[in-house]
């Protein structure tokens, strides 16, 4: 069971959505109940429409508030704006305990008609999720994926996620999870604090997306 904490937004939900095409069960985390449980009847409504419709198996989608959510389940994806994460981490830090923390969040600002990147006083966003959650083993992934592409149920996903932490194992857990994503390809990305550099890369690929008008993501080649 995959729990999204800022599950409401296009990013979470459009990661959960192709999490239950691959046949996971996934719990949408909102500060209101009301929201979650309308984020997850929207996940639902995808799903009906999606090319597969009722055809494929696929897994459930429900709605809850932050803490009852982390509480259900068994691994948890961040997946709030930078600016309200530590907060959020702090409140939950209890709920979560020793729990697999997959962090999605870029440090990114939009001001002005500009895309930049924030300085993060811990290296990045993984790292301060680390330090707010000290006994959860936190490892980074699916920045760079574009939440407009993980929405349209009649796109594709073809890219690379590149994939940062500290614990082997739980990175491998973490690589085999996005692999069931069909047209991810998971790279070992090394330790935890290289996520500043996929971090930065988002922020790029962002301005790369205004000037295109495009969704691009990334391949890694040559492995």
């Amino acid at each position: 069971m995959l729990s999204f904490i800022g599950g409401t937004g296009p990013e979470g939900l459009g990661l959960a959505f192709r999490f239950l095409l691959a046949g996971e069960d996934v719990i949408i985390g909102s500060r209101s109940a009301e929201r979650a449980a309308a984020a997850a009847d929207k996940l639902k409504e995808m799903l009906a429409s999606s090319p597969s419709g009722d055809a494929t198996p696929s897994g459930t989608a429900q709605g809850m508030e932050n803490e009852q959510a982390v509480k259900a389940g068994d691994d948890i994806i961040i997946t709030v704006p930078f600016g309200g994460q530590a907060d959020i981490l702090a409140l939950l830090r209890d709920a979560i305990g020793d729990k697999l923390v997959v962090d999605t969040v870029v440090p990114v600002k939009f001001a002005k008609g500009k895309i930049s990147a924030i300085p993060v006083e811990e290296g990045s966003a993984a790292e301060q999720a680390q330090r707010v959650l000290p006994e959860a083993t936190v490892i980074s992934a699916f920045q760079n994926l574009s939440a407009e592409t993980l929405m349209d149920p009649h796109e594709a996903v073809d890219c690379s996620v590149i994939v940062c932490g500290n614990d082997l194992e739980a990175k491998k857990k973490v690589m085999g999870l996005a692999e069931k994503i069909e047209g991810i390809r998971a790279i070992d990305g090394g330790g935890l604090a290289n996520s500043r550099y996929v971090e930065d890369l988002t922020t790029l690929l962002l301005n790369i997306n205004r000037i295109y008008k495009a969704h691009s993501s990334i391949q890694i080649t040559g492995l």
